[in-house]
């Protein structure tokens, strides 16, 4: 018998709860986990709090992020005592997720945890920070570098979220002039310790603009969407590069072509769902590398299973700065 956080839908209503849960209620799977530490994500929130159409079976465990040591394999590539992370691949959505002591997951969609990371600060990274990483390696891909960008700042949205807070502290560290966008002021100082040159009011970007306006950005990191993706767009610099990657404004894009075709501006969508096993190692190692486990701490709260669902709600409340690690 162990614990899980259980989400339910009837008639009835909507709950969410710990509950004792039986290894044989778990679904299929070649690995069995012991689960130390989940994450509290966006969507994990939406599913938690009933607020957003992301759990498509009932009942269900919550939580898409989760970091352990494998207790049971017939995966020819994992045994047990061997650490992970898994990020992804619908859990919490279609299948049982992580916030549960215990799970039974793919092999196939498991991580080998770099040794750089304990698995707390694996989930302190989480799905957001991995995400960050993503949006760090579409922007490479696409020849972004701090000699390339001389001269020119690179914006990241949602600062002090979870995608914006590791994606600060990311660039900052490899040598770009950083602008964090965010609806907080009072948060200036922690995005200047992250790495942050500049800091600017999110209402900036967040109300209809002009379809072209003033070159500002060699690179975005967009985790915001809606008219805030649009400005960003229509502020980056000819042949800059803007990672999209979340929809905290809104899924609308209220734009026009005329950023792509007139300066030549790449939108580069960013998944990390389903996401290649190959990317997700690749995003891993560079984490390992390149993210500052000091500044790391310094974004991180952390509660047990069952203020999981209290910190969901403090999360949709925009209450939230940085990262929620869950202690299993």
């Amino acid at each position: 018998m162990f614990k899980s956080l259980q989400l339910f839908k009837s008639d009835a209503g909507f709950t969410a709860a710990v509950a004792d849960t039986e290894a044989s209620q778990l679904p299929d799977g070649d690995v069995l986990a012991q689960i130390e530490y989940s994450s509290l994500n966006y969507k994990d929130a939406l599913a938690i709090t009933n607020t957003g159409p992301v759990v498509r079976s009932w009942p269900m465990v919550a939580g898409i992020d989760g970091a352990g040591t494998v207790l049971e394999s017939s995966h020819a590539g994992w045994a047990p005592g061997d650490r992970f992370v898994h990020n992804g691949w619908g859990l919490g959505e279609t299948r049982w997720g992580l916030m549960s002591q215990q799970a039974r997951l793919q092999g196939d969609w498991l991580v080998r945890l770099p040794g750089a990371f304990t698995t707390r600060q694996a989930m302190a990274i989480g799905t957001a920070g991995y995400t960050a990483m993503l949006c760090m390696l579409a922007l490479e891909r696409h020849g972004l570098s701090p000699a390339a960008a001389a001269g020119a700042e690179v914006l990241v949205t949602g600062a002090t979220g979870g995608v914006g807070s590791v994606a600060v502290a990311l660039l900052g560290k490899l040598g770009y002039s950083v602008v964090a966008a965010t609806g907080k002021a009072s948060e200036e100082a922690y995005l200047r310790q992250l790495g942050a040159a500049r800091v600017i009011d999110r209402a900036e970007l967040s109300t209809p603009g002009k379809p072209l306006q003033k070159e500002r950005w060699a690179a975005v990191v967009d985790a915001v969407g809606s008219h805030t993706l649009a400005n960003a767009c229509a502020q980056t610099r000819y042949g800059g590069v803007v990672a999209a990657c979340g929809l905290a404004q809104g899924a609308d894009f209220p734009s026009t072509v005329m950023p792509f075709i007139l300066r030549s501006v790449t939108l580069a969508g960013i998944d990390s769902v389903m996401a290649p096993l190959a990317r997700r190692q690749e995003a891993w190692s560079r984490l390992a590398l390149d993210l500052e486990t000091a500044k790391l701490e310094s974004m991180v709260e952390e509660v047990p299973l069952d203020r999981a669902a209290e910190k969901a709600a403090d999360l949709m409340a925009g209450k939230v700065r940085g990262r929620v690690v869950v202690k299993l």
